[in-house]
């Protein structure tokens, strides 16, 4: 694999320096450019050449800075954050933690309609971790490629009116609502898979066609203490790990009601290093999605079940498939006011299934597979106190955008468990006899972003963590003081 990265790499810069001025810069420029980008390393997200999308590079980036022709796309971004937790909910666990995350990543691609060849780098490092730690391979990935790929395109294919695109390589993802495949945003390391992706879209955007055929990226180091040393290894595909899926997505089908209906394939077994859940699971779902408007309702209802086999745990002497029937459900109503500050609440709900009866041969557990969960259940980072399992959640948010270069929203999430014999997962509290009840607690959080200039951006929230009985008297429950968790972030971009 180091071998292969280091070979596109250079194709990369190779190519790039024969072509000289392709045809690219005697094409008018596209008129649309993409909107204001998540606070992540997210540059390499910015092109739709299917769509007709170009990026709105800052007014002050490396692209102009070294004078690079109009068909070779380059930016660098680097992110850091200083956050810290104040009390635990983990089992087991005691004192607080603070960490200070970085991320940088360096995107190169060059593009020779149809044909176009990238890579992005990444590197994702923390410091001030210790032994006592929640540090793992979320949180760090040092000195990797994140992407490598070559890719066709066309926006009329044979003049039916149809664009077409195909992807090969190591690529990242992000289908639908992220609740099942995403590229993480808050979450230090990202996702990536390698594999083929294809897309076809109607000329109008009326509907789209995904399907992929990917292995998941196995992020290495694993082992905590190869971490906090610093050890660096190179990823590799996850042994005989395939992921697939077809996902379709339409547009206004009823009162600017837009639709998606999908179906993934997760084929997982034991790796060399180390035991999995050992997961076949076959996940369809649907999703219908009303965008927030000034002055208009918004709404979102997501629907997914998840069947086939998986294991209990990953420990190597669990050997026993059980018969996997999960489902999660997703429900939201929003109203956007027309008035200054543009503010809009939202009233939420999401159900995840947890395990019912250990001992009847099933794994109800809903698995959120590679998805991602700050959006809707906190910041992650080493708080991330909530995921998309065993959970029965209502609650609301207020969105605010003073200006146009100003955001904030304040939240409330009241949390319990869908079984209360099942596992609190992130936290891995459980009680088996329920005795314990299953009121996890609140969730309060307030988070503001300003972005100052349009290459530098600044984030700040907190979270407070208000136990309810479960939290407090679940075996192996920490002390029953609430958590606070707060954070400072910065972003720039070239």
């Amino acid at each position: 694999m180091k071998r292969s990265i280091k070979i596109a790499c250079g194709v990369v810069l190779i190519a790039a320096s024969l072509q000289g001025q392709a045809a690219v810069d005697q094409k008018e420029e596209k008129p649309k450019t993409g909107g204001r980008p998540p606070f992540s390393c997210f540059g390499s997200q910015m092109n739709d050449y299917l769509a007709g999308v170009v990026p709105a590079r800052p007014a002050h980036n490396a692209h102009d800075m070294l004078g690079l022709p109009g068909w070779l796309n380059f930016s660098i971004e680097h992110r850091t954050r200083y956050e810290v937790l104040d009390g635990q909910f983990r089992a087991g666990a005691s004192g607080g933690d603070q960490q200070i995350p970085m991320q940088t990543c360096v995107f190169l691609e060059a593009n020779f309609e149809p044909f176009r060849i990238g890579a992005e780098f990444l590197d994702a490092r923390e410091y001030g971790a210790d032994e006592g730690s929640t540090l793992n391979n979320t949180h760090v990935n040092e000195a990797d490629f994140l992407q490598i790929y070559g890719a066709w395109s066309d926006e009329d294919v044979l003049d039916s009116g149809l664009g077409m695109e195909v992807k090969a390589g190591r690529q990242t993802m992000n289908l639908g609502s992220r609740r099942l495949v995403a590229r993480n945003v808050f979450r230090n390391t990202i996702n990536a898979f390698t594999g083929v992706t294809f897309r076809l879209r109607d000329g109008e955007g009326k509907w789209q066609l995904r399907a992929f055929a990917t292995q998941p990226v196995n992020r290495l180091p694993t082992s905590q203490a190869d971490l906090l040393e610093g050890v660096h290894e190179f990823d590799e595909e996850e042994y005989r790990t395939y992921f697939s899926g077809l996902f379709f997505e339409a547009s206004d089908l009823i009162w600017g009601i837009n639709g998606e209906a999908y179906l993934f394939h997760l084929h997982e077994e034991d790796r060399p290093n180390g035991a999995t859940t050992n997961r076949r699971l076959f996940t369809p779902g649907v999703r219908l999605i009303r965008p927030p408007r000034k002055g208009q309702w918004d709404m979102q209802v997501e629907t997914i079940a998840q069947v086939g086999e998986s294991r209990a745990t990953t420990g190597r002497n669990d050997t026993r498939d059980l018969s996997h029937e999960a489902w999660y459900q997703h429900a939201s109503l929003g109203y956007t006011f027309d008035m200054p500050w543009s503010p809009r609440f939202l009233a939420q709900y999401d159900y995840a299934t947890g395990d019912e009866n250990p001992n009847d041969g099933k794994n109800q557990r809903f698995d959120t597979l590679y998805g991602a969960r700050r959006f809707e259940f906190g910041p992650t980072g080493i708080f991330g106190a909530f995921a998309r399992s065993n959970i029965n959640s209502p609650g609301y948010r207020l969105f605010v955008n003073p200006r146009s270069d100003l955001s904030a929203f304040v939240s409330h999430r009241m949390f319990w468990l869908a079984s209360d014999k099942d596992q609190w997962t992130p936290a891995r509290l459980q009680d088996r006899t329920g005795r314990s009840g299953d009121f996890i607690g609140h969730l309060v959080e307030v988070s503001a972003r300003w972005d100052a200039f349009s290459n530098v951006s600044f984030e700040s929230g907190w979270a407070r963590l208000i136990k309810g009985e479960f939290a407090k008297d679940a075996p192996n429950a920490p002390d029953p003081k609430d958590v606070d968790y707060f954070y400072v972030q910065t972003l720039l971009r070239f």
